[in-house]
């Protein structure tokens, strides 16, 4: 299998930098041909090392591999999974067992999915050389990317990054986002001196757990060091546009700390403030500059206006965050979008090798060493709901019909199952991607959608049932008034900031006595305690998703709607009204018909940690 790049694990001395970065990046970039040129071979290989080391885990004999690691073997013995059939043995290895249930090393965390069962995050075990192989993906992005955008070694980055909350299980394993866990560790922490990972934020800015220190003292730090930027980003859309606003509801606090030199009062914690210290010096000239420019009526470009020599954004923008595109387009004079990699809690899985590319063209090149893929052909329904349609359990026969890397067909849609050095085998990660070329013999893919994702404002993920049994619960508040919901239909509004989510209800109203707004308000939080962890994570802690909205249409509405459907092709024995709608049209319909609208009075219930551990705590 060809080798990894090795990167330098010291400062440079008497080689000339610009040197050493040709000679990484070359190697880089070969290693990349090399991989996706023999792809089956890697990928054969890599499966073969994962079923050696994990010849005795218990999961394996279960499924009577019985020390076998050839690729025909564990296609007919291991069965294709979703998380539910091996949340048992995650819940033993939380609870305290340690024998070698799914993997042979030990599990040193858990890295909490965005995507929920039964409400709370899924558990993904993982193992400590997972962080060698998350870092090493890192470690190709800028080599890609210094062949369209060269000189990016000669200023900095201004990125946004964040940790978030975590717990531990009763074993004492932490539970957390595979960013914060990668945040907190030494690759990131104490990283070698590397040009590409010069970032306008200190560490200890991104370590902070207070979200608000955290964000202003990141965009105190990149606003010091206007000029040096070149690059700015978050993960996500969503993210970076929050930190815009925060921007526009914060910049004369920033301007008078750059004017005076002094650190803000609120911003306490010591490292933090030790940190700015480093950074901030008096310049009034600069405080004039932020307060001209953020002072102006419109904020369009303001990226490309405070950061003038930005070459790119860097964040995701595929799947549910293409919601933001417009936004960002408005704030960075429409500033290329960049999408480097694609990556999971479960698994960090490939790169994007045409980073220039538009949005909507983006496709991910899976690296064959990362793990071993297979690939589950998806049938689409095509219609006004265009709803992925993928089994929950599969058949014999449909276990059958998955394909390895190198066998997909360039048009076709597939979900995407991988076996990992830390544990899962032949695990269906819920992401439906569309082949939209090759790169050698590895093929490039688009992402499409998560698989029965209704609502996603940020990280959170609201299935369609999910979403029904929230709004039943909800309902139980109408009662009294003899009202009941005749139809409804949901939207991912984020033209706020944060975005929020928008229900329409239409009702029918058999009693006289008026129903009183405090109760709709209820409906609205009693729909927000019912959602799943990730989502009341977003309203309490993250502070990344605003109050839930219930809005009131006046009688015929959803009519109203069928009625559209069918004048665009719709069939009217067919139509089954869109529980989640996103074409401008039909919200513009529904939004002419909205009679009252209330919002969630205060955020729901949350406390870090899965609630079967969290008895004691009081929620907050």
């Amino acid at each position: 299998m060809p080798e990894a790049p090795k990167g330098t694990q010291k400062p440079l001395s008497s080689i000339p930098l610009e040197y050493n970065l040709i000679e990484n990046n070359r190697k880089t970039l070969q290693f990349i041909e090399d991989v996706t040129t023999n792809a089956d071979e890697v990928q054969r290989r890599v499966l073969f090392e994962i079923l050696s080391r994990n010849a005795n885990v218990e999961y394996l004999h279960r499924h009577g591999l019985n020390g076998n690691a050839d690729r025909e073997t564990f296609k007919k013995m291991v069965p294709v999974i979703k998380y539910e059939d091996i949340e048992p043995d995650i819940t033993r290895i939380a609870n305290g067992d340690s024998s070698q249930i799914l993997c042979s090393q030990p599990i040193s965390e858990f890295l909490t999915s965005s995507g929920t069962s039964g409400g709370e995050r899924k558990l993904m075990p993982t193992i400590e050389e997972e962080l060698e192989r998350r870092q090493f993906l890192y470690s190709l992005l800028m080599p890609v990317m210094s062949q369209f955008v060269p000189g990016l070694e000669k200023g900095k980055g201004m990125y946004f990054l964040f940790i978030k909350a975590e717990a531990k299980t009763p074993s004492g394993l932490l539970a957390r986002p595979v960013l914060t866990s990668y945040y907190k560790s030494t690759h990131f922490k104490d990283r070698p001196y590397d040009p590409y990972t010069n970032y306008t934020s200190p560490n200890e800015t991104v370590l902070c757990p207070d979200s608000y220190q955290s964000m202003y003292s990141q965009m105190l730090c990149g606003l010091c060091q206007h000029n040096e930027v070149l690059r700015v980003g978050a993960v996500f859309a969503s993210g970076f546009i929050r930190a815009i606003k925060f921007l526009e509801n914060h910049w004369a606090l920033l301007a008078h700390d750059i004017r005076t030199g002094s650190i803000n009062p609120e911003i306490t914690d010591p490292s933090v403030r030790e940190a700015l210290a480093r950074i901030l010096r008096p310049d009034p000239k600069l405080a004039d500059f932020i307060e001209a420019q953020c002072g102006k009526d419109s904020w369009q470009g303001i990226i490309t206006r405070l950061w003038p020599n930005t070459k790119y954004v860097d964040v995701i923008v595929t799947g549910t965050m293409s919601q933001y595109i417009p936004t960002l387009d408005y704030y960075t004079n429409g500033l290329p979008l960049v999408c480097t990699m694609y990556a999971s809690s479960e698994c960090y899985f490939g790169v994007n090798l045409s980073p220039l590319s538009k949005p909507g063209d983006v496709a991910y090149t899976l690296i064959p060493t990362m793990a071993y893929f297979e690939f589950l052909p998806v049938n689409r329904n095509h219609g006004i709901t265009d709803l992925i349609s993928v089994p929950k359990s599969l058949t014999e026969k449909e276990q059958k019909e998955l394909v390895d890397l190198i066998d997909v067909k360039l048009g076709n849609e597939y979900e995407l199952v991988i076996t990992t050095y830390a544990g899962l085998y032949r695990y269906r990660v819920g992401d439906v991607l569309r082949v939209a070329g090759f790169k050698n013999n590895a093929p490039q893919f688009n992402f499409v959608c998560r698989k029965n994702v209704v609502l996603s404002i940020d990280s959170d993920k609201t299935d369609e049932v999910e979403l029904q049994a929230a709004i039943k619960n909800a309902l139980s508040h109408l009662q009294p008034f003899d009202a009941t919901l005749t139809e409804y239909t949901s939207y991912a509004d984020t033209t706020t900031i944060p975005g929020h989510y928008v229900l329409y209800w239409e009702l029918s109203l058999k009693g006289s006595t008026p129903i009183p707004p405090s109760v709709f308000e209820d409906c609205c939080l009693t729909m927000e305690e019912s959602l799943n962890s990730v989502y009341r994570q977003g309203r309490v802690s993250d502070k990344s998703i605003g109050p839930l909205e219930i809005k009131i249409v006046e009688p015929g509405s959803f009519d109203k709607l069928m009625d559209y459907a069918i004048s665009l092709g719709a069939s009217i024995n067919q139509y089954k009204t869109p529980r989640c709608v996103k074409f401008a049209p039909i919200v513009e319909l529904l939004n002419s018909r909205v009679v009252e609208k209330y919002f969630s009075p205060k955020c729901p219930k949350w406390v870090p940690g899965h609630k079967q551990w969290c008895n004691g705590n009081e929620e907050r």
